[in-house]
């Protein structure tokens, strides 16, 4: 998991009940990436410049979701059209989507590293897929300005980022059930996929909470409060149930 300085306590609290091997990575609003070749006679801040590149080397596919990317000018924006660039809250880490097709492209054997991206505001990294529509959308007040240019090879828009980022993982724990099974060993394989990749209604009412209380604001009304998106966290919490619900019934429907 990539993120700023800044972010770190907030995404540390996040992970606090997170099992396996996952680590924290942050990097300084301030940094400065420079190509791979570039950075064998980079002076400043090669430690950044060597964590960064061995990201690149060791990921499988990049997942960002909800993750401002660079717009036309090649500034990050909030929806509001604030510039997160010119204040240094963010770090350049769409240029971690960029240095791993140079290296994908670069090689004639090794199969291409997928870019998924999840959004819902337009000034999200990858949004650059649909940017045309970001541009004309009335529902985006400032789309030409703080649209993203990045295009994703996969794009989930949602109306909440949290809500697309359940259905991906919904959509994964459905991925890993055998097709050959029988309807009964599908829906119980089913139901333990979905224990593990979905989170229940408890899991995210201590996240929110734990994030909270390390500073975490509501992207929308900027507040200390256990809210998402402006709106109360039961609404988030009932599109978690939909989802779980119709990934359950999925055995049921074949």
């Amino acid at each position: 998991i990539v993120t700023e300085d800044c972010n770190e306590a907030v995404f540390a609290a996040a992970m606090a009940d997170v099992t396996g091997s996952v680590r924290l990575e942050c990097f300084p609003g301030t940094a400065t990436i420079v190509s791979e070749a570039d950075q064998r006679v980079y002076d400043d801040d090669k430690d950044t410049q060597q964590r960064f590149y061995d990201l690149v080397r060791q990921c499988g596919m990049i997942i960002a979701c909800e993750r401002a990317g660079p717009a036309k000018d090649g500034k990050c924006y909030t929806m509001r059209g604030i510039d997160m660039t010119e204040r240094k809250l963010i770090a350049p880490l769409d240029q971690l989507v960029a240095a791993m097709r140079s290296q994908d492209a670069a090689s004639a054997t090794k199969p291409k590293r997928l870019f998924v991206a999840i959004g819902d505001g337009g000034n999200e990294l990858g949004m650059g897929k649909v940017i045309d529509a970001v541009v004309a959308s009335p529902k985006i007040a400032h789309g030409d300005k703080i649209g993203c240019v990045v295009a994703a090879d996969h794009l989930i828009a949602a109306s909440v980022s949290n809500w697309g980022g359940y259905a991906l993982a919904a959509c994964i724990a459905l991925q890993q059930v055998n097709s050959s099974s029988t309807e009964q060993q599908q829906f119980g394989a089913i139901q333990g996929w979905i224990e593990r990749c979905l989170p229940t209604d408890a899991n995210e009412i201590a996240l929110l909470d734990r994030c909270v209380a390390k500073g975490c604001r509501d992207g929308a009304s900027g507040q200390l409060e256990a809210t998402v998106d402006g709106m109360p966290l039961e609404r988030s919490l009932q599109c978690l149930r939909d989802i779980r619900k119709i990934s359950l019934s999925v055995s049921e429907t074949k």
